[in-house]
């Protein structure tokens, strides 16, 4: 076990799974969360922005050829799906895939390296209890992270399903589809079996891109502060076993993320024939 034997196993999930918080109840702000999203943030901007600054045409070192292998395989698939002229979309989607799978990497740091850091500074600088102290490291371990990621995804896709359709087409689009009667009699009939159709698939996009990134990060966390309470000869090898496998995982649902984004955001661009007349 990782952490101080004066501590029950219950407790020390407890803590492991605790957020360094701030505020009270709606107006909480989870302090680790921001923290560690923005400032992979960051390291993403300035790291890539330096890349570009000192990239080669004639000889490109090996950093610079992985960067451009993953914005290259990230391109591809975003123009085998999103086939509409929007040079937005592209970036966007290199932008959610690389920000989510920074996120997720921090699930391969050791469970107690930072959160223990963060004991030791907050007990030597600011005397705090360290049973108070709390550090979660993977932001998209955090719900409200995750909502936070498919509800800006959310508003893209209604920004671009009025501009491009209309406030009338997307209406008409949420009565007559995806059943479309023969006759005017049929269309009113089957119009509110499409408006609760299509409410409910409109609700569930940000539900489940939100909720499949979360669970899935959440899940990983858990086997990872289950192995870490294991006595030493267990927790090597099955952490390394774990760590291989969770590696997989994190990539797989930062690519998972960003193509459903894609495809909605596709779906926010097609305009039925129907709207065309």
């Amino acid at each position: 076990m990782s952490e101080s034997t004066s501590i029950t196993p219950t407790q020390y999930i407890h803590h492991h799974l605790s957020y360094w918080t701030v505020g009270e109840g709606f107006w909480s702000l989870n302090v680790d969360t921001l923290l560690f999203s923005v400032g992979l943030g960051l390291i993403l901007f300035f790291t890539l922005f330096f890349t570009v600054r000192r990239a080669s045409v004639t000889a490109p070192g090996r950093w610079q050829t992985g960067v451009e292998m993953v914005l290259t395989a990230i391109h591809d698939n975003v123009k085998q799906v999103f086939l509409f002229d929007n040079p937005m979309i592209a970036p966007l989607a290199i932008t959610i895939f690389l920000w989510i799978w920074a996120m997720n990497f921090m699930d391969m740091l050791p469970v107690d390296l930072l959160p223990r850091i963060a004991q030791f500074i907050g007990v030597h600088a600011f005397g705090a209890d360290p049973e108070q102290v709390y550090l979660k490291v993977v932001p998209t371990n955090d719900m409200n992270m995750t909502f936070g990621l498919s509800l800006g995804v959310f508003a893209l896709t209604l920004y671009y399903s009025f501009s491009k359709k209309g406030i009338l087409g997307y209406a008409k689009e949420f009565v007559t589809h995806p059943f479309e009667g023969p006759n005017l009699g049929w269309k009113f009939g089957l119009a509110p079996f499409n408006v609760l159709m299509n409410i409910v698939e409109t609700v569930s996009k940000p539900l489940s891109l939100s909720l499949r990134l979360f669970g899935n990060m959440f899940a990983g966390e858990i086997l990872f502060i289950l192995i870490a309470m294991l006595p030493a000869w267990g927790q090597w090898p099955l952490s390394f076993v774990w760590t291989a496998f969770h590696l997989l995982v994190i990539t797989i649902q930062a690519f998972v993320f960003m193509m459903l984004s894609v495809v909605y955001l596709s779906m926010a661009h097609t305009v039925h024939d129907s709207h065309s007349h």
